[in-house]
């Protein structure tokens, strides 16, 4: 004589269950990799600029996020794009025209021309560091003044939060659910 045991298969979770896992799934990965770039940003002295003029259009035009690294002002080459802090003003990112290493104060000086305007900047940079542009992308600055918004923060906040409760709120259990360690033990399997 054999019994059986009696039990149902979970239910399958719904669709939208499935889509909202998946979804936290993914902002779990990107917000490793927010952690990854931050320690890699403090680590290689690296920052990002945004550009709000368009003295270097076209190669970088207005509204460009630029990623930039700390370097040696002895280190630069003509042609590259630096980032030099002016006193009492905003930086100025232009691309460097000519350099001229001085060995024994350290100091370099930059003569620095935005790719738009038709001369060079008025008088030379006298630097020791610059910021190096590495790499930009046109019109991510935008992007970036959008979504530090605080009315826009709070909206993103409350929907992932409406998220993640959603995701986690406990589910109703189905009242024809057994247990699957219950065994009936009426029940006979087997020939008669």
């Amino acid at each position: 004589m054999t019994q059986a045991r009696h039990g149902t298969a979970t239910p399958r979770p719904s669709l939208w269950s499935r889509a909202g896992d998946w979804f936290l799934n993914i902002l779990a990965v990107g917000g490793v990799i927010c952690i990854v770039l931050v320690i890699c940003a403090f680590a290689f002295n690296i920052t990002l600029i945004m550009f709000k003029t368009g003295s270097m259009a076209p190669a970088i035009p207005t509204g460009s996020l630029a990623v930039v690294k700390e370097v040696s002002a002895d280190s630069v080459a003509v042609g590259d794009v630096v980032t030099v802090d002016r006193e009492g003003e905003l930086p100025v990112t232009h691309r460097v025209v000519t350099t001229n290493a001085l060995p024994d104060s350290g100091a370099t000086y930059l003569e620095l021309k935005g790719d738009a305007n038709e001369y060079a900047d008025q008088g030379l940079y006298e630097v020791t560091e610059v910021r190096k542009v590495l790499w930009s992308v046109p019109g991510l600055a935008r992007v970036i003044v959008y979504f530090s918004n605080p009315y826009v923060l709070g909206g993103i906040t409350l929907a992932m939060a409406a998220l993640v409760v959603g995701v986690f709120w406990p589910r109703r259990e189905d009242d024809t659910v057994t247990d699957e360690s219950v065994v009936d033990d009426d029940l006979e399997v087997g020939p008669r």
